[in-house]
């Protein structure tokens, strides 16, 4: 029952609610959550078009399913916004990705009806699989599993595995392909045509468009609906085995594609689909951003776009200031384009994060030797590997948070064959409102671990110019780079790039009563802490290590034979990182000096503004200061 003066929005608290309403009435649901959408994320940042594109999908999956004892298994996350708003966080959604508040990705802590945490892609078959499974053993035969995955998470191999497996499982689960032919950009490879093809197939849409009329008729499912529906099915395999339908050779019931914003339409399918065991997938047509004429139009820009004008699009967070530090990702695009104009050797590889990570900068100059893979970190590193076996010289770009999704690649592949491959891990250190899920925290410890590797970390945007000449400028093997989010401290930092020592620190700052030893861009801090230090009589000395492999031994030596008190900070775990290194070689030699390590604590930091998170963990300037003055203090 509708309440006089109230959206029908503002009545649903719950999917138990929306799915009280007329099916008639589901259109106007969509266009209220849509504005809802548009509304929140454009004064509160956020993941934008992705779920634009989905309003339907959600409002139509949660009518037609008895969430939450049926299960949705979003993949990523990024279109999960509708979702939370529908599931009782419609009046907390102002808090999203905010500190202390509600998460930008489905987290089972935060909803019973988040079933599964996801941050990272090519999940969800294999998570609902898990369910279907547990499932079929529990005897629960009325509950219905069910994954939704873009086309651009399908690239990952992961996503393959689980197809796989759930064929021979032969569980009740339902897959939906939403595919809008994007990830964050435009998808790419043999996955993202193969699906143009089925989608543009004037055979398969008209037999497609006739099985849908036949199984939407039917209001049960007797001895004679299904053998029309078993005919049918039949039919349907027939025509796809010509078209060498991937989906049906792994055992999965293929459907579609159909109209991803038809939600009356989408009731229908899903409700016909709920009735047919077994593995099966739906096949999605959506467009990212849908309702949001700019965001349809440009769908990696309005990806996550920061503040915008809801009426004119106009962005608000402007990031042209006069005389502001480039982003350390822009740099990398463009010193790699410099050294690949100079080295004919060095090719470009991301796994589908080209605008993100700036390779896109070196893909318009230089698109032959720039290679996107798709959301294929395991194959990124090992392509990689391939290349510079045959002598080609790959800087890899992964963000810190993916890298560890490769690690038994980098192990393998690179590592044991020390191949010159260079690692250059974007997103270092605590990222922000993205939270756990993608905070690259333990690339300096996981990376310090494997043998061959240089683990190098800059401090501003001029090391990073070094180090990346330093790595394509002889075979040192394996090189990791880590840099951070966002923006730096210099101006000017096109400067010329030179060799750096492998293995050598510099010393910033002389000092008498302690020595900090810093790795990476929480230098910069460290650098105004010593200032601070000074005004109130404590001289500490300042060294910037620039490498956590092979550590500076010779310096640490000199360090440890003249001070006291050593202090070393880094944005990343404590726990194996570049302290724990500190400590090892302190202890290997036996120095007696009191050491103090700080970094991120034995535990997952959640989101928030990075300012927010520093202080959170004691890493912003006065967490530094104070630490430092306790440090002093101690007898």
């Amino acid at each position: 029952m509708v309440e006089s003066g109230k959206s029908l929005l503002d009545q649903i608290n719950d999917p138990s609610e929306l799915r009280k309403l007329k099916v008639e009435q589901l259109p106007e649901v969509c266009t209220e959550l849509r504005d809802f959408i548009i509304d929140a994320v454009s004064t509160n940042p956020g993941h934008f078009g992705a779920s634009l594109g989905v309003v339907e999908l959600t409002v139509a999956l949660h009518y037609v399913f008895n969430t939450p004892y049926d299960l949705l298994v979003w993949d990523v996350g990024h279109q999960a916004y509708g979702h939370k708003i529908l599931t009782g966080r419609k009046d907390v959604f102002h808090t999203n990705r905010k500190y202390k508040g509600i998460s930008g990705f489905p987290k089972p802590s935060e909803s019973v009806y988040d079933s599964f945490g996801v941050g990272h892609a090519s999940t969800s078959i294999s998570a609902a699989l898990g369910m279907a499974v547990a499932s079929r053993l529990k005897e629960e035969k009325d509950r219905k599993i069910v994954a939704i995955i873009g086309d651009g998470a399908m690239t990952g191999g992961m996503a393959f595995e689980g197809l796989n497996n759930a064929s021979v499982n032969k569980s009740d689960l339902l897959v939906i392909l939403n595919d809008n032919n994007m990830a964050i950009d435009p998808s790419v490879g043999g996955m993202s045509d193969y699906l143009l093809k089925i989608s543009k197939s004037q055979t398969y849409n008209r037999l497609k468009k006739d099985v849908w009329e036949v199984l939407g008729k039917l209001n049960g499912f007797g001895p004679k609906a299904r053998r029309l529906v078993q005919k049918t099915e039949n039919a349907i395999k027939t025509m796809l085995l010509k078209q060498s339908n991937l989906f049906e050779g792994l055992g999965f019931r293929y459907f579609g594609p159909v109209d991803g914003h038809n939600v009356i339409y989408l009731t229908e399918v899903l409700q016909s689909l709920s009735h047919i065991p077994g593995p099966k997938l739906l096949h999605v047509s959506t467009k990212k951003g849908k309702g949001f004429k700019l965001a349809e139009l440009n769908q990696t820009e309005y990806h996550a776009p920061g503040k915008f004008d809801k009426v004119t699009g106009e962005m608000l967070d402007c990031e042209c200031v006069v005389n502001k530090p480039p982003k350390f990702q822009n740099v990398f695009g463009h010193t790699l384009i410099e050294l690949a104009e100079m080295n004919d050797r060095i090719v470009g590889i991301t796994p589908a994060m080209p605008s993100g990570c700036s390779l896109n900068l070196m893909m318009e100059k230089m698109p032959h030797r720039t290679f996107d893979v798709g959301i294929a970190e395991q194959h990124a590193v090992t392509f990689s590997a391939g290349l510079a076996i045959q002598g080609m010289l790959p800087y890899c770009n992964i963000y810190s948070t993916f890298m560890q999704r490769a690690y038994d690649q980098v192990i393998h592949d690179v590592a044991l064959q020390n191949l010159q491959v260079v690692f250059c891990l974007d997103r270092g250190g605590l990222v922000g409102a993205d939270g756990a899920t993608h905070h690259g925290v333990f690339d300096l410890a996981y990376m310090r671990s494997i043998p061959n590797m240089i683990v190098s970390a800059p401090m501003d945007e001029l090391e990073l110019r070094h180090m990346m000449f330093t790595a394509q400028n002889e075979n040192h093997g394996p090189f990791s780079i880590r840099y951070p989010r966002g923006c730096g401290s210099l101006i000017d930092w096109r400067q010329p790039m030179e060799a750096i020592p492998i293995g050598k620190s510099r010393q910033l700052a002389d000092g008498s009563d302690l020595a900090i030893l810093t790795i990476g861009t929480v230098g910069i801090q460290a650098s105004r802490v010593i200032k601070m230090l000074r005004k109130d009589g404590i001289n500490a000395a300042h060294y910037d290590m620039r490498f956590v492999k092979p550590l500076d031994e010779e310096a640490l030596h000199i360090i440890f034979s003249n001070y006291k008190r050593v202090m070393t900070i880094e944005d990343g775990v404590l726990q194996g990182g570049f302290g724990s290194a500190v400590l090892e070689f302190m202890s290997d030699h036996q120095y007696s000096s009191e050491l103090k390590r700080i970094g991120i604590p034995d535990q997952f930091v959640d989101h928030g503004t990075t300012d927010e998170l520093h202080r959170e963990v004691g890493l912003d300037q006065q967490g530094i200061y104070q630490t430092v003055k306790s440090f002093m203090l101690k007898d």
